[in-house]
């Protein structure tokens, strides 16, 4: 059976540095970054004082109050991204073509916010103080269940849970149900909304969370006084389409999708396996998927956490992977200015990587002062480089051993 070609013809974004593609965009280009002290709860109780919080979000510009509150804050970023990526592809979803465009938008966590909330009801008011909302509210294939609902998108409804992979598999998967027939059209990525007490409790309990208190320093991938990474929040969702049927409708095409690699480590719940042999199967996977040469790749959005085992296995993976290429690859981590999205930053990371290849420039690693030995590679430091794309790599990797890679080409008709 012939593979049938899938190209990215919308995005939308909810995210720590602007709550649209272009203003995020710009920023990431720009190295701003959108960590800030800890708010949305009590810092004092916390090893972990900054956190990359989506700013003056009103959900109201996009459902009413009434719907809003039957939703967890997850589901609210999830629709704003999903509208402004499906208008910003002029998709009309009609009764001729519903049942043929899918969701797949995964969230790592749900809802947490309503876990703890509803909790709260319930050991201080009674079991009938719980909301009648609060199953549907936390279950984290919610948000792909609100946007159908609210697009009318009929197809392939389905939620991936695989931690902070959890929007780059998501779009792999979609990616594939396109490529084998099953849909002409997919809005896919992924969400989170992760700062609540018992989350951020739960990271600081196992010494993921940086505790640089400087919210302009915390967040410093590959550099060798990073101590974890900065949490975060927001949505990236993309349209990915049939390229026939973006063409006979006459879309705007901002890459192709061509690969999709996904492994696990079989190794750790939370650490990754120590010789990065994971990560290289995902990465090794994407490219055999796309019939692609490692020599072919110029950028690597990477995982990238500002983790100590993080950093320096990714870094070991791609030199294993490239091998001499490896020192002529443009590398970023964007969540060196972004946080840690959790679930969200693969489908965010995924629109970065599609925008370089678009636009001809890499995002930079921000804080990126004392280049850790063991990171050896080009990381793109503290400025954004203009340099010519034609295909670039996205990496995603999550506890439980999850890996997953997805590789974006240069459109060409």
């Amino acid at each position: 059976m012939t593979k049938k070609r899938v190209v990215i013809t919308g995005m939308g974004a909810i995210t720590p540095v602007g709550n649209n593609v272009a203003d995020s965009w710009n920023a990431v280009k720009n190295g701003q970054s959108g960590v800030g002290p800890l708010t949305r709860i009590d810092a004092d109780k916390f090893n972990a004082k900054v956190a990359a919080q989506v700013k003056d979000f009103d959900i109201e510009q996009y459902i009413s109050k009434k719907d809003a509150r039957k939703m967890d804050r997850f589901t609210h970023y999830a629709i704003a991204a999903a509208k402004e990526a499906v208008d910003d592809a002029a998709l009309e979803i009609n009764d001729d073509n519903a049942a043929d465009i899918g969701v797949w938008l995964g969230s790592g966590i749900g809802g947490m916010e309503t876990f703890e909330q509803q909790y709260k009801n319930l050991t201080e008011k009674g079991p009938r103080r719980v909301s009648p909302f609060f199953v549907p509210m936390m279950i984290p294939d919610m948000a792909a269940g609100q946007v159908s609902i609210l697009l009318g998108a009929k197809g392939i409804n389905t939620c991936t849970v695989t931690a902070c992979a959890t929007g780059t598999n998501s779009i792999g998967d979609a990616f594939k149900v396109i490529q084998r027939g099953d849909a002409v059209a997919m809005i896919t990525g992924g969400t989170e909304a992760p700062i609540t007490e018992l989350a951020v409790a739960g990271f600081c309990s196992n010494t993921a969370l940086s505790t640089n208190p400087d919210p302009q320093t915390a967040s410093r991938p590959f550099d060798k006084d990073r101590d974890g990474f900065v949490i975060a929040e927001g949505a990236g969702v993309v349209v990915l389409e049939e390229l026939e049927h973006a063409l006979a409708r006459g879309a705007k095409i901002y890459a192709e999708v061509v690969g999709y690699g996904a492994s696990g480590d079989a190794y750790h719940i939370t650490a990754p396996a120590q010789d990065g042999s994971g990560a290289m199967r995902s990465m090794q996977q994407a490219l055999k998927d796309a019939g692609v040469e490692p020599s072919a790749v110029d950028y690597i959005n990477a995982h990238g956490t500002s983790t100590y085992y993080n950093d320096m296995l990714e870094t070991l993976a791609i030199n294993n992977v490239f091998g001499d290429h490896a020192k002529k690859l443009a590398v970023s981590s964007t969540k060196s200015m972004t946080g840690h999205m959790l679930g969200a930053a693969g489908g965010i990371e995924a629109i970065f990587s599609a925008l370089a290849i678009k636009e001809s420039i890499v995002p930079p690693t921000i804080n990126l002062v004392n280049q850790a030995e063991e990171c050896d590679l080009d990381y793109v430091p503290n400025e954004a480089r203009e340099m010519n794309v034609d295909y670039a790599l996205s990496n995603s990797f999550g506890f439980g051993g999850h890996n997953a890679t997805l590789l974006f080409k240069k459109y060409e008709a």
